[in-house]
Formats: C-alpha cells, structure tokens, sequence
C-alpha cells in the first residue's frame, strides 16, 4: 500500500483530448505538459488514425518521455488523448498508466480519467463475481468494465449506463473511432474544459493546457454534462438528474496551475485574494513576509499588498531536485527540507517574519522549515495559512493522510503552534475563504464547493473505506510487475 510520505496534497491526474488535427499526438504531449502538476509517476497517450488505435505509456515526466520524434511516430492520427498519473487507488505500475484501451464488440474504446469513485471496491467485487476480469488496479478499469458489460447498443448509451452505476468525483475523457468525448460528474467536482483550435476541439483538465497548444478557452464542461465530438461538431447531453454544482475547492486554493482560468479568472488571482483576508483576520506585528515556496507566494503577495509590509523571498526553491537526484541514504534522507529550501539569511536576520502558506497537511515540513528560519537569525516566526484547517481526508481523487495523520483533527491551534515551532499560527476562515472566492457566505444548507477537507461535508457519502481497503495489487501478479 502506498504510503503518505509528503506535507502537500496531491491530486490524482491531468487528461487531456484533441480531435481532427494532424498532429494530435504532438499536442496532447504538449497539453500532458502543461499539466504535469497534476501527476508526475506516470503518462500515456493513445492516437487513433482512422482504423487502428495505438498506444504508448510510460513512467515518470513527459518531457522525459513524449519529447523524442521516434515517440511520437509510434502514434498516428488526427485524434488522441492522454494522461498524467498521480496514484490514489492503485499502486505505481506500468500496467496502471492510462489511458486504458477496450476492444469492444461496438468497436474500440479507450479512456483518461482524472479523479476516484467512491463505491469502485464494491463495483469491482460485483464484475468478479460475474466473472469480470481485471488487469489493472485502477479504479479505471472498473469504469471500463461496466461499459463493456452494457446490454445497450450505441457506445454513448453504454457509457451513460456506466456512470449512472459509479458514484464519486471524476472527469472524463475518451476516445472511440468516431467520437472524442468529455465527461464531468453530476457535482462538478473534478474540473474539465473546452478549448477549441482553428476546426479541432480540446477537452483538458485546466486552461493552461490549451494555451501551450494556441487553443481558445471556450468554457468549462458544465457538472454533469456529456460533451462530444463527430464529424466536427460538438454535441451536448445531460442525462443525470439536476444538482447544483460543487467543485473541490482545493482547485482555487493549490492544485491548478496559477495561469489557470477557474469561473472566469486566474487560480492566482484567488489566492492573492485568500492572503488579503489572512491578513485581516490575522496580522501580527512584524518586519517582513516570507512565502513558503512556490505554492505560498501569490498568498503572501496578496498578504503584503493588504497590509503593506515588505514581501522577501526569503526561502529559495531549488527546482532541480527531482527523484533521481541522488541515491536516497539515510544521511541524504536525514537533510530533509534542505535538499529543496534554502534561506536568504541576510534579508532574514533579527526579522520578525510573518510565513505564509497555502496550506497545512501534517506540518513536517512546516516543523523544518520554521527550524531553518530560526537558524538563519529570524527574531519571530509567525506562520500563516491561506486556508482553514484540513480535519476530513478526501475521497474524490485527492491523495492524502487518514484522520489521524491530519495535524489539525486531533490538535488545538495551541498544540499545533508547538509543534511547528512558531511564534504564533493562525488559518484562514471558512468565512475568510468563502469571501476570497466568491464574496459571498457559505451556505450551510448546500454549499457552493466541495469544501469537506475543513467541515466534513461530503458531496457524496463513500461507500467504500478508501485508505483502509483500498485495491492495492491483484492477488497474484506482483505490484512490481512491469505490465
């Protein structure tokens, strides 16, 4: 089972479609890096050229893989689709690496999914029962699976059959040999996009994928819509039931990327707005600002326009560490923080210091981080973060600790100060951050975002124990097993 080794949510996945273009296959590599953020053990595109369907998959970055021309010739076609993995169910393999093809009597199918759904443990025990076979421990394939087994006959009508029998938060994108189609979930919680380039139309996870491509943002999937393209056209349907829509809010406070477009303006211009309440709910005297790299910086510029103090990148980002860097000892283990942060000790110096970050998981690295501050001279260390505190794990296809990894859902603020080692710490609001967003209060009744990571309000209650019984290899092939 994979384990919870990091202090910053993860999101599960980047996705990306592109239809009636030359080359296909080039851009959806170009969208796929674009959203890198969103996943970075594994990608895969899948091209379709008019008769045949092909497929290349691979560990690790896009731009380790997908750059090279012998690559990109293995996939033809004016149609493909394409993916970034970050795992949540489902252990790292090659064999897990989407996008997923299906040969199915209706022709073939292939699919990118970005998300997790909520009752796949007992989806999946029911396809076994029926004498399913699963290759993959991907929620995915269950998704697959369901269409395949639809007694419907049109290749829409069996997807549709699928997900009226799947609960949780996902989007969708898919390739058959006439149609490119995008899927968002009844409540929106996963994000989806239409862009559209001279005659070709683009689904993907964030704007900033269609601005690598020259794409123009047409407008977000709406929750629960159906969008599809043939012949040129794009076609929409609508088949669930009408709900109002909550997208994860953790979209606005750190997984898009800040160029961004989420409801008709830039991530980074929400998160400058979320520092502009911090720091009227929570200023404290003090000499300077100082965000926690990268994902603290447009916070804490926001924070200093509001109270106009001095913002100092006081800790600097090394970008140039990745996984291979060095072999992991201990005594590299032991450095910790400091592989990836360093401090400008002479702008930090007998400063009073206000630091600033999106968010706080387990405080590990928040722990270190305030320890290199002090040891750099800082006078007082006051930690600030842009959002409440994270008390409810997730279950739509966010990775993150259990209940009890959380600092905050058994630790007072008190407590949670001593043990990061701060001077004082202080969160936003549920009201801070509802103002930020969308200036307006949250509806207790029907809330406006998925915002259950701070109040516990799920969307969609899960019915299965994500974290505690979640599909981590199949009973008899090796996690290890390289297909």
């Amino acid at each position: 089972m994979k384990t919870f080794n990091f202090d910053k949510l993860r999101e599960e996945c980047g996705v990306f479609g592109i239809s009636n273009h030359p080359d296909a296959a080039k851009f959806v590599a170009l969208g796929l890096h674009a959203l890198q953020h969103r996943g970075q053990e594994g990608c895969g595109i899948v091209s379709y050229d008019g008769n045949n369907f092909h497929s290349e998959k691979r560990q690790g970055l896009v731009g380790d893989n997908f750059t090279k021309g012998d690559v990109i010739k293995k996939l033809p076609g004016n149609f493909a689709i394409g993916h970034n993995r970050y795992s949540t169910t489902g252990e790292t393999s090659m064999r897990n690496i989407q996008p997923f093809f299906a040969d199915l009597h209706v022709g073939g199918l292939t699919i990118s999914h970005n998300g997790n759904l909520t009752n796949a443990i007992s989806l999946r025990e029911s396809l076994v029962k029926d004498g399913a076979i699963f290759r993959t421990t991907s929620d995915t394939e269950t998704i697959v699976q369901l269409i395949a087994k639809s007694k419907r006959e049109k290749i829409l009508d069996k997807i549709i059959d699928a997900l009226f029998q799947i609960q949780g938060g996902y989007s969708l994108v898919l390739l058959t040999g006439k149609k490119l189609i995008g899927i968002r979930d009844p409540f929106g919680i996963r994000p989806l996009v239409i862009g559209k380039l001279k005659s070709s139309y683009i689904f993907a996870s964030e704007t900033c994928a269609l601005d690598i491509v020259g794409a123009n943002f047409v407008r977000e999937v709406e929750n629960g819509e159906i969008v599809s393209v043939e012949d040129g056209k794009l076609n929409s349907i609508k088949p669930f039931p009408k709900k109002k829509q909550r997208p994860c809010i953790f979209e606005y406070i750190y997984f898009a990327r800040p160029d961004s477009i989420i409801n008709d303006k830039c991530a980074y211009e929400y998160r400058k707005d979320l520092g502009k309440e911090l720091a009227k709910e929570s200023d404290v005297e003090s000499d300077i600002i100082v965000p926690v790299p990268d994902s603290g910086v447009p916070a804490s510029i926001g924070y200093s326009q509001y109270t106009n103090k001095k913002f100092e990148l006081g800790l600097i980002r090394n970008h140039y560490v990745g996984r291979t860097f060095i072999e992991p000892s201990q005594h590299i283990r032991s450095l910790g923080v400091k592989l990836k942060l360093s401090t400008t000790k002479t702008s930090l110096k007998n400063k009073k210091i206000i630091l600033v970050d999106d968010s706080l998981v387990r405080g590990t690295t928040c722990y270190k981080i305030v320890k290199m501050l002090y040891g750099a001279g800082a006078k007082e260390v006051h930690v600030r973060i842009a959002c409440p505190e994270i008390i409810y794990p997730d279950f739509y296809g966010v990775d993150m600790p259990t209940k009890k990894e959380l600092l905050a859902h058994e630790k007072t603020n008190e407590e949670m100060c001593k043990y990061i080692g701060a001077k004082s710490l202080k969160f936003l609001s549920i009201d801070g951050l509802y103002e930020a967003l969308i200036k307006q209060k949250r509806n207790n009744t029907y809330p406006q975002f998925s915002d259950h990571y701070f109040t516990g309000d799920y969307p969609i209650k899960p019915d299965d124990l994500l974290g505690k019984e979640k599909v981590t290899q199949l009973s008899l092939l090796s996690g290890k097993s390289n297909n």
